[in-house]
């Protein structure tokens, strides 16, 4: 969950956000460095004599100026490149679920059962228990096992929607008549918020994502409860 007046990410949950988290701070620091250095360059060029006709067109300079990006472009790109494929990555999931967007809630199949499925809706605020999030909780959360490579199946049956969790380093469009698939992999118990990220209509805010990772046994027990009820 985010914090209030948090800057940062989210506590990351899954190996491929932490690679972002760890991506985004090297990229942070480049930036900073080349901010710092332009700034200085500014700064010593106004206040002295740098400005001369002979610095100004200094050959040495330009060879610099145009080699030293390219080398940053590299540093960036490389890890940039790694990460985006890491993501597409999807080795021998262990569970798979569908997932698709209607105006305006979720419906979840798991397709290694027969029949479990449900729709999870936001619960309305008058409805609230205390402890409970305005805006992020439903009344059916999707429950996934911990430690277990999960592929997600995204579409849509009406309008664009997307499917996002921060904290497993998701989003993924759902688009009506395309199936889209990714993958995520918990590595610690907890309940994860998300919300949908295309505006989708009059009551985009209020679709609500909620994954809950829990050990293998409590998601067999889950499951079977699940379709007994069914």
């Amino acid at each position: 969950m985010a914090n209030p007046s948090q800057l940062g990410f989210q506590d990351a949950a899954s190996p491929l956000m932490e690679e972002m988290i760890h991506f985004h701070d090297h990229a942070l620091m480049i930036v900073f460095l080349i901010s710092t250095l332009v700034l200085y360059i500014i700064v010593v060029a106004v206040s002295t004599s740098l400005t001369d006709l002979y610095i100004l067109d200094s050959q040495g300079i330009e060879i610099v100026w145009t080699i030293l990006p390219a080398i940053i472009l590299i540093l960036i790109a490389l890890p940039s490149l790694r990460i985006l494929y890491l993501t597409d990555e999807i080795n021998d999931p262990h569970l798979t679920v569908k997932t698709i967007g209607h105006q305006w809630y979720w419906s979840y199949e798991y397709t290694d059962y027969e029949d479990l499925t449900f729709d999870s809706y936001m619960v309305p605020t008058q409805d609230l228990t205390p402890g409970q999030f305005r805006l992020l909780e439903t009344d059916h959360r999707m429950v996934v096992p911990m430690e277990s490579p999960v592929r997600i199946l995204v579409t849509a049956e009406d309008v664009l929607h997307s499917w996002a969790v921060p904290a497993l380093g998701v989003k993924m469009d759902a688009v009506p008549g395309r199936l889209n698939q990714t993958a995520f992999f918990t590595t610690r118990p907890g309940t994860y918020y998300g919300q949908c990220s295309e505006i989708c209509g009059a009551n985009h805010s209020f679709m609500p994502i909620m994954v809950e990772a829990v050990p293998l046994q409590h998601f067999e027990n889950w499951s079977s409860a699940m379709l007994e009820d069914a």
